[in-house]
């Protein structure tokens, strides 16, 4: 598979954790150049309260063979994001892959409550981490992408758009608009872009091994199995790694421009590009969602990872 990214500058938002932070490392294991965003540094917190940092995933970016620049930036706020693209411009001159995962609205989340029981502010909230946020940051930054056809957007959802095609039963609606937004964002950026020679796509994880899910269960990516007794079907789960060598992919991919306007899933890449989770399997989780976990069968990942 071919990753090699040197000379490429990349602009990863919200890469303070997760899966976008995996997306900045593989970024950087190809050689790019990552500048990394986000709310949470070592001197203040964001709302979601964690410890991960923007400078500690630039310092993972550069110890994985790119360069890691740490910018704190509240994407919801117009004047931060124009100044980040102003710097951009000023010290690279352009961006060649801009990759949106900003989210932080899982204290949010009331799960399974209608719309009208729904506390209204978090309500709201998630509604502009999910969708504000990343139009003011398409608005800022798309303007350094068209300046050189191959360049590259990808919007972080959760779901494919097939999945997300019905609503999500058990979640809510601000969540579900949410995330379901991303498809949108990605046709519609598609067309804009494709006079340009650049490419939109959105792209989804599986379940995903994030910090905040790890600690959920009381585990740590050294020993997640262990979860299983508490719920059987996160046998399914990856590591954040795999899909940000989705991302390394794609990005590296001479041919990316076939898949514009798409929703895209890291288990879909991974069968096209060869690439594996870090355990050397390819966990195919919204496969297994439909086929296995929706259809009330027992847990089992034979034939899926």
């Amino acid at each position: 598979m071919n990753t090699d990214l040197r000379g490429k500058i990349a602009l990863v938002a919200g890469g303070t954790r997760g899966a976008s932070r995996a997306i900045a490392v593989e970024l950087g294991r190809g050689g790019a150049t990552v500048y990394v965003t986000g709310r949470t540094t070592r001197a203040e917190r964001s709302e979601m309260n964690r410890p991960e940092t923007i400078e500690d995933t630039a310092e993972l970016v550069s110890a994985a063979g790119g360069q890691g620049i740490a910018i704190r930036v509240d994407h919801l706020d117009t004047a931060q994001v124009a100044a980040l693209a102003r710097r951009v411009e000023e010290e690279r001159g352009g961006l060649d892959i801009l990759v949106d995962g900003l989210w932080g609205g899982d204290d949010y989340l009331e799960w399974g409550k209608p719309v009208w029981e729904h506390t209204l502010e978090p309500a709201l909230r998630q509604i502009r981490l999910g969708i504000d946020a990343h139009l003011i940051t398409s608005h800022h930054l798309l303007p350094l992408l068209i300046r050189l056809p191959g360049g590259l957007v990808v919007e972080l959802t959760d779901g494919t758009a097939e999945y997300n095609a019905r609503f999500r039963k058990g979640t809510s609606v601000p969540f579900y608009v949410a995330k379901a937004a991303a498809h949108h964002l990605a046709l519609g950026q598609a067309e804009d872009l494709r006079p340009y020679g650049c490419t939109a796509v959105a792209l989804t994880p599986g379940w995903l091994r994030s910090e905040g899910m790890l600690d959920h269960f009381g585990v740590t990516e050294d020993n997640w199995r262990d979860a299983l007794a508490q719920q059987p079907h996160f046998a399914i789960s990856e590591s954040p790694a795999f899909v940000g060598r989705a991302v390394a992919a794609l990005a590296a991919d001479p041919e990316v421009a076939r898949y514009t306007g798409q929703t895209l899933s890291s288990g879909q890449l991974a069968k096209v590009y060869g690439f594996t989770d870090m355990d050397g399997s390819r966990p195919d989780g919204w496969r297994y969602m439909v086929e296995v976990t929706d259809a009330g069968k027992p847990a089992d990942t034979t034939g899926y990872r």
